[in-house]
């Protein structure tokens, strides 16, 4: 039987995607130029050439999904079964059988326009022909476009399936729902199981690894197995099924005796006599779990009686574990452990193969010549060296000895340095200096002297300020002082509250009040400062009218502030209204039509691709791999 990497088989396209990369393939792999002056031989040449490769390219990839892709007949009973409960195995068989049809008619859709090719009498002839044979070709790959997407879904699917090996060690974990099993996989193995206190929180096969006595062991947490028939079981329990009856493995079965998962003992009990079949010829142990809660032997009369059946059966162990406190979660790897391996043993010594390893072993025995006993021989020398040798003295013997008051001492063991300096302090050596070299051994004796000092300095009055009795002058100075400061304060206060409560201030012309500046004015002003203006208002006058006949007609009036609150736009007349305003005249109907207009501009541009309202979809009309030429030399780096 073959094994499957799963996670290796390739991507399969959709329909559209196919014939995309085919054509393309054909259209770059094979020679793009001919004219119709060439002889017709080599027209016929060139166009049969572009029809056998598509059909090559086609029939490869075709070949390689059906390759690729495990067979139910050559793969593991167990896996053919999980892909029979997760997939439906008529399905699938009918979806390759149908890629496999497809690839037989492409072959013969070639091999008939071929020889249609060898008659060709034109190059236009030959040219639809050829035309006609790639349409026929994707003609049939797209009547596949379902079975391809079936496929590429099957195969993301088994890519997230988790590696179980059916021939190495395993453990089995089922039960009812809720009873504990992901929590002792977690226990046990570096499996992340996601734990829940509801039913169904695992709903695939989890695989964790485990190690014992040197040996690699996978431990399989199965989904909860509810109690009806199995007809009615859905997929999720149908998985744990399949891996029951497939797998040779240990199978620990779980039961919680404190009926927190919902299920009564008797309940659980059914479940265990309905699946019994499946455990047949595999080692088998019943766990008891949840006994931080409620132990086997607190358990009532009536109750325990449910369980002495399972209890009385020889060949059925029962453990009680928690997987709470960790109580009896390594007695019960090691048991499973202990009895798998016992199992595995057993069953390759029934087999033939070991009868022919056995006839190829020889266990020599020696047996007495003379019947004397001879005890290993020891000589004296080496008897009395072992007898003056005593026992060393460790470091642990030591530490017993002193208790609390041990403190280790490595540098008792520097034998090579004599005894006064192996206790020297290790010199720091800081950008080339000794930092031992600076520090002085008599600090704290100073210190203390110089805190007697200042305590005497403090005492004897030398640290107190003398008070300065001030003149009237300079008090008069220091009261003027304060009541500068407190008007700077004063006005600084001011004038942060009206920065805040400024409002700004209207222009000058937007206002109604009239200038009362005028020529007249002015004029008088200035004389009263005793300047004449009558010599220049002439001249003044002259330049103004000069200058006005030279610039053409007055500017037009400027439009004053308040008229520019009115926003006018330039790209459309005064008295049209904007086209969103136009028609309706309730409010609320307006803004409702402008919401259902927005939202159908949206749906187009997000799912339709537009670019906008106005956009409409053209399809391409001119595929790349039909009106592109092939490429030169050179020319492959931009792929």
């Amino acid at each position: 039987m073959s094994m499957y990497n799963f996670k290796k088989i390739a991507v399969v396209p959709t329909a559209k995607d196919f014939i995309d990369i085919i054509l393309s393939k054909t259209q770059r792999k094979t020679p793009t130029v001919v004219h119709k002056h060439y002889k017709i031989t080599r027209i016929r040449s060139f166009y049969m050439r572009k029809v056998k490769f598509a059909q090559q390219s086609f029939h490869d990839r075709l070949t390689q999904i059906l390759t690729e892709f495990p067979k139910l007949d050559d793969v593991h009973p167990f896996y053919a079964d999980l892909m029979n409960v997760l997939y439906d195995k008529d399905h699938y068989k009918l979806a390759l059988g149908q890629i496999n049809t497809a690839r037989h008619l492409i072959d013969n859709v070639a091999k008939d326009y071929v020889r249609l090719m060898k008659y060709g009498d034109s190059l236009y002839r030959c040219k639809q022909l050829k035309r006609a044979a790639l349409g026929r070709m994707a003609t049939i790959m797209k009547r596949q476009g379902s079975n391809l997407t079936y496929l590429e879904q099957v195969r993301q699917h088994l890519a997230r399936l988790p590696s179980i090996d059916p021939y190495t060690r395993t453990i089995i974990i089922c039960g009812f729902p809720n009873v504990g099993k992901s929590s002792f996989i977690n226990k046990i193995t570096r499996a992340d199981v996601e734990v829940q206190p509801y039913a169904f929180t695992t709903k695939s096969l989890y695989v964790g690894h485990t190690d014992y006595k040197y040996l690699r062991w996978q431990v399989i947490d199965t989904p909860g197995i509810l109690d009806h028939p199995l007809e009615e079981r859905n997929v999720i329990e149908m998985q744990a099924i399949t891996a029951l009856a497939h797998l040779r493995a240990c199978v620990l079965y779980f039961f919680d005796i404190s009926e927190q998962c919902g299920h009564t003992l008797d309940e659980q009990v059914k479940l265990f006599e309905s699946i019994k079949p499946l455990f047949a010829n595999k080692p088998l142990i019943v766990v008891a779990n949840k006994c931080d809660i409620i132990k086997l032997n607190e358990l009532p009369e009536d109750k325990r009686a449910i369980l002495n059946g399972i209890e009385n059966d020889k060949e059925i162990k029962m453990c009680e574990m928690s997987t709470i406190d960790d109580t009896g979660v390594m007695e019960v790897k090691s048991e499973a452990c202990e009895k798998l391996l016992g199992f595995r043993v057993d069953q390759k010594m029934r087999t033939k193969k070991v009868d022919g390893v056995l006839n190829r072993l020889h266990v020599a025995m020696p047996k007495q010549r003379d019947g004397k006993d001879r005890p290993p021989c020891i000589p004296e020398a080496v008897l009395a060296k072992k007898l003056q040798k005593r026992k060393r003295k460790l470091e642990r013997d030591i530490e017993v000895e002193e208790g609390d008051d041990y403190v280790l001492d490595l540098k008792k063991h520097y034998v090579e340095i004599p005894e006064e300096e192996r206790y020297d302090i290790i010199p720091e050596i800081w950008e080339g200096h000794n930092i031992a070299d600076y520090i002085d051994p008599e600090i704290f004796d100073k210190l203390e002297e110089l805190e007697k000092d200042e305590e005497l300095r403090e005492e004897t009055g030398m640290y107190v300020v003398p008070k300065i009795e001030l003149d009237e002058t300079m008090q008069e100075i220091k009261r003027l002082a304060e009541q500068i400061r407190h008007k700077k304060a004063i006005i600084r206060d001011e004038a942060r509250i009206n920065k805040q409560s400024r409002k700004p201030v209207m222009p000058r012309t937007a206002g109604a009040k009239v200038r009362d500046r005028s020529v007249s004015k002015l004029r008088d002003s200035m004389a009263d400062l005793g300047v004449d203006l009558s010599d220049n208002e002439e001249s003044h006058f002259m330049n103004t009218k000069q200058r006005s006949r030279s610039l053409g007609p007055p500017a037009k009036k400027r439009r004053s502030d308040a008229d520019d609150t009115v926003s006018i736009n330039r790209n459309r007349s005064l008295s049209k209204p904007p086209r969103n305003e136009m028609g309706i005249k309730d409010v609320a109907m307006k803004k409702k039509l402008h919401k259902i207009a927005h939202r159908a501009i949206a749906n187009k541009v997000k799912k339709m691709g537009l670019k906008g309202e106005a956009d409409r979809f053209i399809g391409t009309k001119m595929p790349r791999h039909l009106f592109s030429g092939k490429r030169g030399v050179g020319k492959t780096d931009r792929r």
